[in-house]
């Protein structure tokens, strides 16, 4: 059996960095508490991992005041400024870990809106990215949409005021073209700007190519991390024998029986090590 591993899976930029900086704030204060915001990126695996070295998850929407001060670590999907000035006010020390690539959302979000601009952010609302890009803009003046539907029926009172689209940076980037040229027909003054990460596109890509040439296509990462779960849509596409696995416990030997190839990716949150124990299985 012909076994294919996308060259793009695993950990991507961001992901690495927040890693990095949890594993330095163990390493440099042994002697104090340290939270991250939330999990700090969408794998139980890690969370798990650090929470064994003493390492605690900060509950999202709970005080920062309720929790032994110590140093909270700000998950690489991003927070809002609210939430931000409250672990500070709560007299924590706050490192960011925000993946730069999210940071740069935030500041676009925050100038536009500055500027007046409606703003449009193009992916799932319930995302903790999205909830912190929309915690850096002033008002209520945003709307998140996710699907054809949502882009049909949206309108704007105000047919002459400017806006600017923003997207999340895990989302479908094919999807969220099609979604702005909905939104472009409606004849408003747009001003999208594509903050899908180039390793998310190149990733995605390179799945679908992987996944229309193979019998079996695996897909690996965390049940909730959302840049895994559009791998698992994109490969489903082109290949129906397509399946989800977090780690290589869940494989089912069998639906490799009658494969001549598989292929093999993996979510932007998904450890090298658990990437290769499911190699290890298919060579079995």
């Amino acid at each position: 059996m012909n076994i294919v591993v996308a060259e793009s899976a695993g950990f991507c930029f961001g992901v690495k960095r927040a890693v990095s900086m949890v594993e330095e704030q163990i390493e440099l204060h042994p002697d104090k508490k340290i939270y991250t915001y939330g999990p700090i990126i969408h794998n139980e695996n890690v969370v798990e991992h650090f929470r064994q070295q003493g390492v605690e998850v900060m509950e999202e929407d709970s005080d920062p005041a309720s929790y032994e001060k110590g140093i909270v670590i700000l998950r690489s999907h991003g927070v809002s400024k609210k939430v931000q000035e409250s672990i500070m006010a709560a007299g924590h020390t706050v490192v960011d870990a925000t993946c730069p690539f999210v940071k740069k959302i935030h500041n676009l979000a925050k100038d536009a809106s500055e500027k007046g601009d409606y703003i449009i952010i193009i992916g799932d609302r319930s995302h903790p990215e999205i909830q912190g890009i929309c915690g850096w803009i002033e008002g209520r003046d945003f709307t998140c949409i996710e699907t054809e539907e949502e882009a049909e029926n949206f309108s704007l009172d105000d047919s002459t005021r400017k806006i600017t689209v923003l997207s999340q940076t895990t989302f479908n980037h094919k999807k969220f073209h099609d979604l702005v040229e909905i939104l472009g027909k409606k004849g408003y003054d747009i001003y999208a700007l594509n903050t899908i990460c180039n390793a998310t596109e190149e990733r995605q890509d390179e799945a679908a190519r992987i996944a229309g040439e193979v019998d079996v296509c695996l897909v690996i990462g965390g049940r909730n991390s959302s840049n895994t779960r559009k791998l698992y849509d994109i490969c489903r596409q082109k290949c129906p024998e397509t399946y989800f696995l977090e780690t290589a416990d869940d494989l089912n030997r069998e639906v490799l029986c009658s494969a001549r190839s598989v292929g093999i990716t993996a979510g932007a949150s998904t450890p090298a090590k658990i990437i290769q124990e499911v190699i290890s299985k298919c060579q079995k």
